[in-house]
């Protein structure tokens, strides 16, 4: 039997961890993302609304004939950048962080939602929190209002899965080592005031890596969790 699996943002960090650690044997593993990361690519800009109809398109090709063991879909995808107050960072690049960070992971789940709603087997939407969702975070306005309306739409949307449709998480990875965590260490504390704790995180070696990330994260789905659950690694 065979599993097909989507990671968006599969070229570096968490996705890549990901791709390289999926749990099922012979599957097929697709990258949505601009730059590619994995041997299948699906080359899309998920900041721009434009590419969100062709990312559709192509779960409905996929799955319109789909005899598999199971069907997943990872969103891993989203930015950090602009960081600094909402009033004075860049507005192009601030617009490209609500839409990848609030809509994209909407939009792209309910189009998977939809591709796969006629499926008997197993059916997976897992997607990317973070603890910014329930903390406010001066200077990130846009990545915190975009982890939380991910995790309210997967506690609704799991609220709205029959017995046997789609099973779908939040999951916050904790504090790993990427290179979104260069950036933010990176950042002057005028535009991210608590910058000084991420110091602290990576000089005590509080950091986790991408690969152990992944692996907390796929081990989600041999877990009895409520549909529509919204969990953080560091609490399980």
């Amino acid at each position: 039997m065979s599993t097909l699996v989507w990671i968006s943002g599969a070229s570096a960090g968490i996705g890549a961890a990901l791709a390289a650690a999926v749990p099922f044997v012979g599957p097929r593993v697709v990258d949505i993302s601009r730059s590619g990361g994995t041997a299948e690519h699906l080359r899309a800009d998920l900041a721009n609304p434009a590419d969100w109809g062709r990312v559709a398109r192509h779960f409905g090709d996929e799955l319109a004939a789909y005899d598999g063991e199971r069907v997943v879909f990872v969103h891993n995808a989203g930015t950090i950048t602009p960081i600094g107050p909402a009033a004075g960072v860049d507005p192009d690049a601030y617009e490209r962080a609500v839409l990848l960070n609030s809509a994209a992971p909407q939009v792209l789940g309910a189009a998977f939602l939809r591709a796969s709603a006629h499926l008997t087997c197993e059916r997976h939407l897992i997607m990317l929190s973070s603890g910014a969702a329930k903390t406010a975070y001066a200077g990130w306005s846009s990545y915190n209002a975009g982890k939380a309306a991910v995790e309210h739409w997967v506690r609704t949307v799991g609220q709205e899965q029959p017995a046997d449709g789609c099973r779908i998480i939040a999951v916050a990875p904790g504090v790993v080592d990427t290179a979104m965590q260069s950036e933010i260490r990176a950042t002057s504390e005028s535009d991210f005031p608590s910058v000084g704790r991420f110091h602290e995180l990576e000089r005590t070696g509080a950091l986790s890596t991408p690969e152990s990330a992944a692996a907390g994260i796929w081990s989600l789905l041999s877990r009895d969790l409520p549909n529509g659950s919204c969990v953080d690694l560091r609490n399980l």
